[in-house]
């Protein structure tokens, strides 16, 4: 297949798109849900990666944002740890083969906005040793598979390889991997479309919760593709035995714990290809056998007619999600807040947004915070760290992880810059020295 070809005649495909603004009305738990709209390709508006020289990126006014570690490969989730180490997941999955000359295209365009850092297929150890909010970095395990998702229970640190669910035994203080990890249960990873694996424990620790993205954009491998995919599996911790939690969440990439319910909550990422303003990215409590809408429906019961064949049955049960997060966002990351933020920040979720690349209007590239009232979203979103894209393009980060530090901090993974960065109110100490590089792992 002659790819320079294809990519010369984009700009035809892409004026047979669909061009429109970001509709009004697409956050809460009601969004504006326009007529689907279909074109040849979306539009697409790629990220023009820059470095970040002397600028970092904008908080609220009463808080300070600083780089704790840079030159990572490829940084995803964060784990705080209970002596206030971090862990950061390094890594890049997946390994679909394109279907049709779009999706050529799309890639070739897309990976134009990612980082060319080659994945790291590790954890790194980020240690504060004087408490200053200056970090000091070690590699603690090595040689996984695109690990992302990660929770510690008790003395056991599990990770969501995109394979597999292995562990490690963990001691307090430690920083590095006393062995290699243990395979508590493999995952589906055949083609692996969409090959993040979230993970979240329970309140008790009994269980494991992991995210399970579609293989497909809306079923064009065919549903034989889809077996075990676009769900939530329920592990247990102990014994690696799964049961499937809840289903038709097509790409579920980040799930946290509601504190004092022990309610599991996740972000999602929707479908593409019907438009700038279809279909709204969500952040949901998620229902034990509860069934989110895809690929047949979404947001509810509004059919997708693309697929076959339809299953009405299945579209009679769909529920509708709680909050919309706006099209195309590509929430990546949620965790939920506490009082050693600050008060304005106290009560709700932090989700960050890696950022659209299928509209002509771009949106998300931030973290947003959304505030709840008894126990519920309340509001609007509010941004909370934000100019990792400039309106020109220019974009120096893509947000990922998101991970409340209980010692009154956000931890943000950003993987187009490889830099981990934590967010504080200003009062609270800050990095007074450059980050270190990573370097091989110290001894414990």
């Amino acid at each position: 297949m002659n790819h320079l070809r294809l990519i010369a005649g984009l700009p035809l495909l892409v004026m047979a798109g669909v061009c429109s603004a970001q509709a009004g009305g697409q956050y809460g738990p009601s969004p504006d849900l326009p007529k689907p709209e279909r074109g040849l390709l979306p539009d697409m508006v790629i990220a023009k990666p820059a470095p970040w020289g002397d600028k970092v990126p904008t908080v609220p006014e009463g808080y300070k944002i600083s780089a704790i570690a840079t030159d990572l490969k490829i940084p995803r989730q964060t784990l705080v740890l209970p002596n206030g180490d971090i862990l950061v997941a390094e890594g890049r999955g997946g390994s679909a083969p394109d279907l049709k000359p779009k999706d050529v295209i799309a890639a070739v365009i897309k990976a134009r906005g990612t980082s060319p850092v080659k994945g790291g297929n590790r954890l790194t150890l980020l240690r504060d040793p004087e408490g200053d909010g200056t970090y000091e970095a070690s590699v603690f395990a090595e040689n996984l598979n695109a690990p992302y998702g990660l929770a510690l229970i008790g003395n056991q640190l599990y990770v969501a390889n995109q394979d597999a669910l292995v562990r490690f035994e963990y001691q307090p203080g430690q920083t590095k991997a006393s062995g290699p990890p243990e395979v508590v249960t493999p995952l589906p990873s055949e083609i692996n479309h969409h090959w993040t694996k979230a993970l979240t424990a329970s309140a008790d620790g009994q269980y494991l919760y992991i995210g399970i993205g579609s293989n497909s954009n809306i079923t064009e491998r065919g549903m034989t593709a889809e077996v075990d995919r676009a769900r939530i599996w329920r592990v247990n911790a102990s014994t690696g035995e799964y049961k499937t939690y809840a289903t038709g969440l097509r790409n579920p990439t980040a799930l946290t714990i509601q504190p004092d319910t022990g309610q599991l909550w996740a972000v999602v990422n929707e479908r593409d290809e019907l438009g700038p303003d279809l279909v709204p990215d969500y952040l949901t409590t998620v229902k034990e056998g509860a069934f989110y809408g895809w690929p047949y429906s979404y947001w509810g019961k509004n059919v997708d007619d693309r697929v076959r064949p339809q299953d009405p049955a299945k579209v009679a049960s769909a529920i509708a999600p709680d909050y919309s997060l706006g099209s195309h966002v590509a929430a990546l990351g949620v965790d939920f807040s506490d009082a050693s933020m600050g008060d304005r920040f106290a009560n709700g979720v932090f989700v960050g947004e890696h950022g659209s690349w299928n509209r002509k209007d771009p949106v998300g590239y931030k973290v947003v915070f959304v505030p709840f009232a008894d126990g519920r979203p309340s509001g609007p979103p509010v941004d909370f760290v934000a100019g990792f894209r400039d309106s020109d393009g220019t974009t120096r980060g893509r947000p990922v992880g998101v991970t409340v530090d209980p010692k009154g901090a956000l931890i943000v993974a950003d993987d187009l810059s490889n830099t981990i960065w934590r967010v504080t109110p200003a009062q609270s100490a800050q990095p007074s020295q450059p980050p270190k590089p990573v370097a091989a792992a110290q001894p414990r």
